[in-house]
């Protein structure tokens, strides 16, 4: 017995041996002026100048744990119940008068409850699984209850971590590698939290509170705000890609314009970054449960060397799927966001050339030294007009769906490009005060135009696509609506306020919603963003990829119109007309039947947020995905030749510091010539990897064409209406599962 006794004493004296030691943090000596100074702004300063009261203490406290614990899985609901019981009305209370002590307290717990269940998942990582039985996880576990006790608690781990010994599985893990690939991520995630010192938990608790004001408002930390400011001077050199953390992932945000990212085209707002590998051949690290800026020094490099990352794609309809992407990293400039353009050359319904000019704003840019001239998006924009129309462009296309905003001036003077003097917005600040903004500028272009927008089109994109069609300018063409950000945010330096204690870390910045912005018509931008005229089908359509996505998001409201007049000939009557053409031409597109199918998929596995825990089942899903993915390539080789040409137009072209442009299909010619043996030329073909066209701006191109011939409209409908059904069909049987009327209910 007494041996037993010193074996159980020793074994556990071992294990904890193994266990990291998790310091106590408490504030430092200049935290409580830190936090005392933020409440003061956000009852203020801050849009709504709302006082601090049980309320914000409420949604401060939730948003402190899940900071911590978004999908509910560490903490149980009686650590929850004792943290509201004890600080639910007065968290916000305690930090005005200088008491942080909650937010170590709280971290302390979470820390606790971060061992005990990352030594349960551990531990589990040598079970032998049974994935035969029909078994499925929740995903998404931000809105349920978090575990009532440890029983229920280890049955949700259990699956879990069952759900990731499948997820090595399908990823063609060596067996002897899979439950070791679980015990790294486990003992990363608890070093990445051990490492966490007090100016980290200061920054996520004071962020939390601002977060119960809106989502855009942020405390950052002095290291926090260094980085920001690096970020805006364009500067960097990385990937472009805008990163935060979601559930232990580096969840993308948004791309960079013009970054290797944004140029690569693979990755995707809301994908999550697994592992990351310096060059072409280094060993993966997995950055899974990693602090968010040590992932950032990871991807980072040196200008011209290679990181190849490994990303679990947003929109895969398997939940299993990997995708290795391979970038070269760049110094990423404003020029790399300068607008382009390009003409496409089709034909109308009497075969007719037309020519339709295209100018692709990645965002709204200004005051970047060029030749000793301040650079600004107007100027360009103007350039690339001019050239546009010196080639015989009949209509034009603003290409927005990158664009995530910029400096407001811009987007006030690009617009009037295309509308007569007058109102652009409205801004109403916290006061209440409204003004409305004006451009005083000579319009220059008045053909037929369509705003082309995205979920991403964002702020200052937002003002400009509003304007235009409130003007009865321009259609606008897309996504189901814009992202829905107007606010405006302004950066306060607190080292103006709190003074440097400690002579290394500053008090950091706070970055505080001021203003609102407001359509000449009336409505915000905020929250509802820019309705199209005409939808576009989207997968993005059914992904959580909006401002009104985020928690505590401004609402959408209304203000009296401002004093103007509509000027172009954008009626209800065209829309209407020109909605049913398009429609009509979606439902019959090969490529349009691809997003359908996705969006059927996508709603099929609940939208992402369920998986099955039945090995035969995701084999089978994985190998229908391979499948639909092979037919698609296929599809794409033995279509014919594009319906559009290109010709690409630069600024540096136009000044002529460039050769001329070229168009696609004269390349296309060269690339075919008689210097290819015609065995070379078949293994090419076969080899090839099919280009994916730009479905929305091809379908934005013929509507256009609509614009320009309107009484033809109605005889290229009845054409089309004859291939509807059989596209319809042929959508259908891509996997015999989906029967036309299921896929009817989603279109248009």
């Amino acid at each position: 017995m007494a041996l037993k006794k010193f074996l159980w004493v020793l074994s556990a004296c071992f294990w904890l041996a193994l266990k990291p030691a998790f310091a106590v943090l408490s504030p430092g000596p200049g935290a409580p002026l830190v936090g005392q100074v933020v409440a003061k702004f956000l009852e203020e300063d801050q849009y709504d100048h709302h006082p601090i009261d049980p309320a914000v203490s409420q949604n401060f406290l939730q948003n402190y744990l899940e900071a911590f614990d978004y999908n509910h899985m560490f903490f149980l609901q009686s650590d929850v119940n004792d943290f509201k019981k004890r600080y639910g009305d007065v968290l916000g209370e305690k930090v005005k008068e200088g008491d942080l002590s909650p937010a170590y307290e709280i971290f302390d717990v979470f820390l606790k409850r971060l061992q005990n269940r990352a030594e349960y998942a551990i531990s589990l990582s040598s079970t032998s699984f049974n994935f035969k039985r029909n078994e499925k996880i929740t995903l998404d576990r931000h809105k349920l209850p978090w575990p009532k006790n440890w029983k229920e608690s280890d049955k949700l781990w259990r699956k879990r971590v069952k759900y990731e010994m499948l997820e090595e599985i399908l990823n063609k893990t060596k067996p002897k590698d899979q439950g070791k690939e679980i015990r790294h991520r486990y003992r990363r995630l608890l070093k990445s939290y051990g490492e966490f010192d007090a100016i980290d938990v200061l920054q996520e608790y004071l962020s939390a509170l601002t977060h119960a004001y809106d989502p855009h408002s942020d405390y950052m930390a002095q290291e926090q705000k260094e980085n920001f400011d690096i970020s805006m001077q364009l500067s960097l050199v990385g990937i472009g890609a805008v990163l935060k953390e979601s559930d232990g992932y580096a969840q993308i945000v948004s791309l960079v314009p013009g970054g290797p990212a944004d140029k690569d085209k693979r990755l995707k707002p809301k994908d999550k970054i697994e592992a990351v590998s310096e060059g072409v051949d280094g060993p993966w690290i997995n950055v899974t449960g990693m602090r968010l800026d040590h992932v950032v020094e990871k991807i980072r490099g040196k200008k011209g060397t290679t990181v190849r990352l490994r990303v679990i794609p947003a929109g895969a309809i398997d939940r299993s799927s990997r995708v290795v992407i391979s970038l070269i990293r760049a110094e990423i400039k404003l020029t790399d966001q300068e607008a382009k353009a390009e003409i496409l050359t089709g034909q109308d319904i009497q075969g007719n050339p037309v020519k339709i000019g295209v100018i692709d704003l990645p965002s709204f840019y200004e005051d970047m030294k060029s030749g000793g001239e301040n650079k600004s998006t107007t100027r360009d924009v103007k350039k690339l007009l001019i050239a546009l129309e010196a080639k015989g462009i009949q209509g034009l296309i603003l290409d927005l769906r990158r664009n995530g905003g910029g400096a407001l001036s811009e987007a006030i003077n690009l617009t009037g490009l295309f509308i007569p003097p007058g109102p652009v917005v409205q801004v109403r600040d916290s006061r209440g005060v409204i003004r409305s903004l004006e451009h005083s500028d000579s319009m220059i272009y008045s053909g037929p135009m369509v705003v082309l927008t995205s979920h991403a089109s964002a702020s200052a994109s937002e003002i400009f696509a509003a304007a235009l069609q409130d003007y009865g300018r321009a259609l606008i063409v897309g996504n189901k609506k814009t992202f829905g950000k107007g606010t405006v945010q302004t950066l306060i330096d607190l080292s103006q306020y709190v003074p440097r204690i400690d002579p290394k870390t500053g008090p950091g910045a706070l970055k505080l919603t001021i203003q609102k912005f407001y359509r000449v018509s009336g409505g915000s931008t905020q929250n509802k963003g820019v309705t199209p005229d005409i939808k576009l089908p989207s997968l993005e359509d059914y992904m959580d990829i909006a401002e009104s996505a985020l928690e505590n998001a401004l609402p959408y409201d209304e203000i009296d119109p401002a004093s103007y007049q509509k000027v172009g000939d954008i009626t209800p009557p065209l829309v209407d007309q020109l909605k049913k053409a398009s429609e009509k031409r979606v439902k019959a597109s090969r490529e349009f039947g691809y997003v359908y199918q996705d969006i059927a998929l996508f709603k099929k596995e609940d939208e992402g947020k369920v998986a099955s825990l039945n090995e035969a089942e995701r084999l089978k899903q994985q190998e229908d995905a391979d499948n639909l993915d092979k037919e698609r390539k296929e599809e794409r080789l033995a279509a014919g030749p594009d319906e559009f040409t290109k010709t690409e137009i630069t600024l540096e072209s136009i000044s002529g510091s460039t050769a001329p442009a070229v168009s696609e299909k004269a390349l296309d010619k060269a690339d075919s010539s008689d210097k290819k043996s015609g065995k070379e030329k078949n293994i090419a073909k076969k080899d090839k990897e099919p280009e994916v066209p730009d479905i929305e701006l091809e379908e934005s191109a013929r509507i256009v064409n609509d614009m320009l011939h309107p009484s033809e409209i109605p005889q290229e409908l009845s054409q089309i209406a004859e291939k509807t059904k059989a596209a319809l069909s042929a959508i259908a049987k891509a996997e015999n599962k989906h029967k036309v009327d299921e896929l009817e209910e989603i279109l248009p």
